[in-house]
């Protein structure tokens, strides 16, 4: 009996995988059954794994969907508990499997190690469908020795605009049992999720999420920028992108499909291309999470922590009612507008002077949709730790008045400053006594001051980075191993900052 293995990863669904679908080939040929599996890893459960509880609640929820899709199949997911490389490598040995089938997925660290191993192995089969360029051609440090980028979004375009890979109609009954539950895996790491209004996961629940903003879709571009519209005004697709209960493309096909021709259709199809162009990144450079990708700002305020600047932040007691609004936001739903991540973590590095990774980790550990290929990239990018992008250092204030003007997300909160008028939420502390005592909110005792001058830090990060800036440009000249690591898009190679009325770049920018 020949048996082939299919090895879900980032790809937690049975339609549009092209490495299932490969295996349900073999089974006309050289394979008699198919093994669906996923590896339960503790190494990324616990304070190390950087993944908080209603992340990891999600994830398993899409594994007890998946689980369900092969059942309507005929088949089943093999859940195995353990080291992923010693167990994948136990499915091998057993004698069981003869072949193992696994989409490729950019990634990084611990993650990175244990696939490059795995698809060294000779049984091992590598299947790639995502609009992505998987180079092996690299430098020792790990960045690709070619360009990436030429040709590039034709090549994105046409995975868009292919057919998606179908499901198989039917599979024979999975022969490999599983040796763990998720129940036996909530039990064992005490996965009870802190955080509320968390989405369910699974492909389910994340195609009726893109059927309701289908519904509204026209009122998308006007929900982007404010947070408290942005909750539920935009897509929050991400974490079933992140997890793969839903392909890019999937969702691609379904907006021409079911939704009119609109600003918002194609403000989301550039977001859809903006999730593949920062996964080539990390496919281009895996150490996105690890370093700067310049090497002019690397170690940038790492020697000069402060452990009570970056705990305000954490917490979200800056003094800075739309960074602190932002922050516990993050802490308690997992979730962030785009804006709001750029917010605060522009003012970590920027304001605070704190080093950058530090802040990303963080981020990283408490976001539901959290993506290495898209956390790290941004936050090095708002940070200017390329050495091409603007050094914009967002003001929290004006991002209150323009944003929050009736101060509504500061208020959800950061509900010790709800008593206080519109007027005097972006900046409390200016807040008259009078005022203050009317509201019987007393600045410095209910709410902190500002822990730092922003506009005295602001002008020292823009001084900085003008002093470094000549540096930064040669290290990342065109052509340069810093450049090819960068992935640039053909708006940052210009070293233009030009956006639509919207701020949506372009396809052509591509």
């Amino acid at each position: 009996m020949s048996t082939v293995a299919v090895w879900h990863r980032a790809d937690l669904r049975t339609a549009d995988n092209a490495a299932l679908a490969a295996a349900a080939s073999a089974l006309d040929g050289e394979a008699d059954a198919v093994v669906p599996l996923f590896v339960v890893d503790p190494h990324y459960y616990g304070e190390d794994g950087l993944a908080c509880d209603s992340r990891l609640r999600f994830l398993h929820e899409c594994l007890l969907d998946l689980d369900r899709q092969y059942e309507a199949l005929g088949s089943s997911l093999t859940l195995l508990r353990g080291d992923t490389q010693r167990r994948l490598r136990r499915v091998l040995d057993s004698g069981g499997v003869d072949r193992l089938l696994v989409n490729r997925h950019p990634t990084s660290r611990r993650g990175k190690a244990v696939a490059d191993e795995v698809l060294n192995w000779a049984a091992t089969d590598a299947v790639a469908d995502d609009g992505l360029r998987y180079v092996e051609n690299r430098h020792r440090d790990g960045t690709v020795a070619v360009d990436t980028r030429e040709g590039w979004r034709e090549e994105c375009e046409a995975y868009f605009e292919g057919e998606p890979t179908s499901r198989p109609a039917s599979l024979p009954s999975n022969p490999v049992d599983s040796d763990t539950t998720i129940e036996a895996i909530e039990d064992e790491f005490d996965v009870t999720p802190a955080k509320h209004d968390v989405p369910e996961g699974g492909t389910l629940a994340g195609n009726a999420r893109l059927s309701t903003f289908l519904e509204g879709i026209r009122d998308y571009p006007g929900s982007v920028a404010p947070p408290a519209a942005a909750a539920d005004g935009t897509t929050r697709l991400s974490p079933y992108l992140a997890f793969g209960a839903l392909s890019p493309r999937q969702v691609y096909r379904r907006l021409h499909e079911e939704a009119p021709a609109c600003r918002g259709r194609e403000m989301v199809v550039s977001r859809l291309f903006w999730n593949r162009h920062y996964h080539q990144k990390l496919a281009d450079w895996p150490g996105w999470t690890q370093r700067s990708v310049n090497p002019v700002f690397r170690g940038l305020f790492l020697d000069q922590h402060d452990p009570d600047l970056d705990r305000a932040w954490r917490t979200g007691q800056t003094g800075f009612p739309m960074v602190d609004a932002a922050m516990r936001a993050l802490v308690e739903t997992g979730w962030l507008n785009f804006r709001m991540r750029a917010l605060v973590a522009t003012f970590y590095v920027y304001v605070l002077k704190q080093w950058w990774k530090r802040g990303a980790d963080f981020m990283y550990a408490h976001l539901i949709d959290a993506d290495a290929a898209i956390n790290y990239t941004q936050w090095q990018s708002q940070c200017n730790l390329t050495g091409v992008h603007p050094v914009r250092v967002y003001d929290p204030a004006k991002q209150a008045r323009e944003y929050d003007p009736d101060g509504a997300f500061i208020r959800e909160y950061v509900p010790e400053l709800a008593p206080l008028p519109d007027e005097q939420l972006p900046r409390p502390e200016k807040t008259p006594e009078h005022i203050q005592q009317e509201c019987g909110v007393d600045i410095g005792t209910d709410y902190p001051r500002p822990v730092v001058d922003y506009e005295q830090e602001a002008a020292e990060a823009r001084r900085l980075y003008s002093d470094l800036a000549d540096r930064a440009r040669e290290a990342i000249r065109e052509g340069s191993r810093v450049w090819r690591r960068a992935s640039l898009s053909r708006r940052r190679r210009s070293q233009t900052d030009t956006e639509s009325s919207t701020g949506q770049t372009q396809l052509d920018d591509f």
